[in-house]
């Protein structure tokens, strides 16, 4: 089991997507600020500078412009953009975290040793026991590459993330046949967002029994607080929100937790 409380409600990028009540994305104060509100579980974007390290930036660029592959690690921390390595010794223990894991171009050019998802795996070397780790990504080559090092991950779980409005019934058999423990789904995918997206053919409930029955435990990223009472009444076991003051209150509202 991934998600002890269902759902878990865990901090996009911290206290959420770009500038959230003064605490901006991917920092350890944007961390700390979640925690702060009770949260368990923390999202975080991992991806490589130009010298081997994982940092922590959505975006492949800097807020100059520049590529965050084509700096260094030093550089990168000097403007802002925190290593893995620090947050990870300076959040508090017991808070899990999900690293959001962003291959790049250069990974498919590259050396195998310095590709992402070697680094990946040496970093899990150093952190798996420590606290409990959802790896996700988009890339399913890095997934599989971590699958197959079991050594390197003992008690870190695996999840496909799909993307903006994916449909689930490629999501989920993905997922399962690739052997991992999660699908990362956005509300899109649920028929959650306006109109004009293309719609769920299943309905919510539907969708996650089935993903459980793959044996999968269901993500939702980025709902609002109303999607997040009906993802949460379906059974979704995570959500990962950008409004934690919002979700928090809306779930206390309208959808009790579930043990």
């Amino acid at each position: 089991m991934i998600f002890e409380t269902k759902p878990t409600i865990v901090g996009h990028r911290g206290f959420g997507t770009g500038m959230r009540d003064g605490y901006r994305e991917n920092t350890l104060e944007s961390y700390l600020a979640a925690v702060a509100h009770g949260l368990s579980w923390v999202e975080l974007d991992v991806r490589r500078s130009r010298d081997g390290q994982l940092v922590i930036r959505h975006d492949p660029v800097t807020a100059d412009g520049d590529f965050v592959a084509g700096r260094t690690a030093g550089e990168l921390a000097a403007s802002g953009i925190p290593r893995l390595e620090d947050v990870m010794a300076a959040l508090p223990p017991g808070v899990a975290v999900n690293l959001d894991v962003k291959t790049i171009i250069e990974d498919a050019l590259d050396p195998p040793h310095r590709r992402t998802g070697a680094l990946v795996a040496a970093a899990l070397r150093r952190y798996a026991g420590q606290r409990r780790l959802l790896v996700s990504s988009f890339d399913p080559s890095l997934l599989t590459y971590l699958l197959e090092r079991k050594d390197t991950r003992p008690g870190v779980s695996l999840g496909l993330i799909t993307w903006l409005n994916f449909p689930v019934w490629h999501a989920i058999p993905a997922a399962a046949n690739l052997g991992l423990d999660a699908v990362c789904l956005h509300t899109g995918s649920f028929g959650l967002r306006p109109k004009g997206e293309r719609p769920v053919e299943a309905a919510i409930e539907t969708v996650i029994s089935l993903a459980h029955r793959a044996g999968l435990e269901v993500l939702a990223w980025s709902p609002t607080p109303e999607m997040a009472v009906r993802l949460a009444s379906a059974g979704a076991d995570a959500l990962s929100v950008d409004d934690i003051p919002g979700v928090l209150a809306a779930l206390a509202g309208g959808a009790p937790a579930r043990a």
